[in-house]
């Protein structure tokens, strides 16, 4: 049985702004965090596995919030994949106060 290649890069690139292209098909970090998007998550080790396997698809996009934890999932973003792949774009949002879970 032939094993087929799977590969963020199949669905196409689109640009951001312009001038960075990325593959259409992206990674939201938001549930790398603990129950409702709040705290660090039950398997540490698995969010890292996770992060690290998108890349390893070919994912060059991700897509955060110092909201998501708060700062849980850029934080692991960080330990996964320091230092970062050169054509990896980590785009982050902020301003959103959230005062707990959920």
């Amino acid at each position: 049985m032939a094993t087929k290649k799977v590969s963020a890069s199949l669905a196409g690139t689109v640009s951001l702004g312009g001038k960075a292209p990325v593959h259409r098909l992206g990674f939201g970090a938001m549930r790398v965090t603990g129950k409702g998007i709040w705290g660090p998550p039950k398997d540490r080790k698995g969010a890292l596995a996770v992060l690290r396997h998108a890349v390893e698809l070919g994912v060059n996009f991700i897509d955060t919030a110092d909201s998501y934890g708060p700062n849980v999932s850029e934080e692991l973003i960080a330990e996964a994949l320091s230092p970062y792949p050169k054509d990896l774009i980590v785009a982050t949002k902020g301003g959103w106060h959230r005062p707990g879970p959920d």
